[in-house]
């Protein structure tokens, strides 16, 4: 491999990387913080790219798109809370996954009747259409240094939110002692649809922004879903900085790996969680 292709690969690993902490970071929120085993949580990134590819062309703006898109997932995100899943947090996590389980095949019906079920293309703006020449013969797309630009910046904001304001002090004391934090006067319920809605917009943006290379098409969240339970579970359940360099580990091996190893790439990431939870069985970061 010359250095050409590592350095392109290695791009291509940074960027699925940080896409894959956008949906983990979420899943990881809503099952250390709320104790909610969400299986429904890919349904959120379908959404999301469903939502790109129908208001970019309503909006005739990508960027414009995914903006609107972010407040209508946020909005979604509390209204699901609240109708639904703040019933569910004192019950089993059996419960949760029923529930979590029919939701896929309800949001999957529901994408069905709204916007049907063939696959879809999601045009990249044109500003952001043109390629960095790195050698003679080989370039990266801009857009992709767009997306892994976005996750960072969105990653920063999320560990200023937790780790400096006022509002993430609640969500860490929430988490830790939910009833201490209750008798100190900390409004658990809207910590709670603030993070559950939070989980959702990470999830929706990643779809937005992931469209234009992916593709929009039916069940496409079932496809991250599993591999976004894997980094939640190597990176450790409820640290957001545990998600983040799992994200990043699990992109390295799976890029490099299909393209070292084609035969065995379907099994790196397992191998990967495997090793991780052999010397760490609570993943890399405590909460």
């Amino acid at each position: 491999m010359d250095f050409g292709t590592f350095l392109i690969q290695l791009l291509n690993s940074m960027q699925y990387g940080l896409l894959l902490f956008m949906l983990a970071a979420g899943l990881t929120l809503i099952f250390g913080i709320m104790g909610v085993v969400n299986l429904a949580h890919g349904s959120f990134y379908m959404l999301g790219a469903y939502m790109a590819w129908s208001l970019s062309s309503l909006l005739g703006s990508l960027l414009l798109a995914i903006v609107v898109g972010t407040i209508l997932a946020v909005a979604f995100g509390l209204a699901l809370e609240w109708l639904l899943f703040r019933h569910f947090y004192q019950r089993d996590h059996l419960d949760q996954v029923l529930l979590t389980f029919g939701l896929i095949y309800i949001f999957e019906e529901a994408r069905s009747m709204l916007w049907g079920d063939d696959v879809h293309g999601v045009e990249i703006p044109a500003l952001l259409s043109a390629s960095i020449p790195l050698t003679e013969t080989l370039s990266y797309p801009v857009y992709r240094l767009f997306m892994s630009g976005l996750c960072l910046l969105l990653a920063l904001s999320l560990y200023l939110l937790i780790s400096k304001t006022r509002l993430g002090m609640k969500i860490r004391a929430g988490a830790f002692n939910r009833d201490m934090a209750e008798s100190l006067g900390i409004n658990i319920k809207l910590i709670h649809a603030t993070v559950f809605a939070l989980g959702v917009g990470l999830a929706a943006i990643a779809g937005m922004i992931a469209a234009p290379i992916s593709s929009v098409y039916p069940n496409m969240g079932s496809s991250v879903l599993i591999t976004c339970f894997v980094v939640v579970v190597i990176g450790g359940i409820g640290s957001v900085r545990g998600a983040l360099i799992a994200a990043l580990l699990v992109g390295l091996v799976d890029t490099f790996g299909k393209v070292l190893l084609p035969s065995m790439a379907g099994m790196l990431v397992y191998m990967l969680m495997a090793l991780v939870l052999l010397y760490k069985p609570q993943g890399l970061f405590k909460q």
